[in-house]
């Protein structure tokens, strides 16, 4: 009796796991928007970079204190094989409030549009934005930040990869709403 119950609790636990680990699994490689000047972009241009892609909105309030934060993340890579992308979530139909702001928030990051909440839903396990995804130079992702993200949120993943993935791997998932 105590075997059988040791095995299905074994099995439980392995099932667990397996359910557990999709987000490690999911590769982000075949995903395309457009650029602010309409030109077909992919993740696979990206192919041997790590990439930071944040998922935004115009209208997100938490975004807008998150993205210059991004910015300089950005610039403290620059020497590295690194690749900031920020990705919006708004509507198609306003493209142009997407560029003014672009403008007025000064972003020099490389700009996608045509995301949507049911692909980032997709892509990270949640439809909220802000939402980061650190990947690695084949497209997996690594870790998915779901709220606003913090510079060491980043940082910890990013430089597990640059690192070669050596030491204690970081958390899949980081909530921060």
């Amino acid at each position: 009796m105590l075997r059988l119950s040791v095995l299905r609790l074994s099995s439980v636990v392995v099932l667990a796991i397996v359910c557990a680990g999709p987000l490690l699994a999911r590769n982000a490689r075949k995903l395309s928007l457009r650029d602010l000047d309409g030109n077909k972009t992919r993740v696979s241009e990206y192919h041997g970079r790590v990439v930071v892609l944040n998922f935004w909105a115009t209208w997100c309030g938490p975004c807008k204190e998150e993205l210059p934060r991004l910015g300089q993340l950005s610039d403290s890579y620059k020497a590295q094989n690194v690749a900031f992308i920020l990705a919006s979530i708004d509507d198609q139909k306003k493209l142009s409030t997407v560029r003014e702001f672009v403008t007025q928030q000064q972003i020099s990051l490389p700009v996608w549009v045509g995301g949507s909440s049911e692909l980032l839903e997709d892509l990270s396990g949640t439809n909220i934005v802000p939402a980061t995804l650190i990947l690695d130079g084949n497209g997996e992702i690594v870790r998915a930040i779901n709220g606003e993200a913090r510079v060491e949120d980043v940082q910890e993943a990013v430089d597990w990869l640059l690192n070669g993935r050596q030491g204690r791997a970081p958390a899949a998932r980081v909530k921060r709403y």
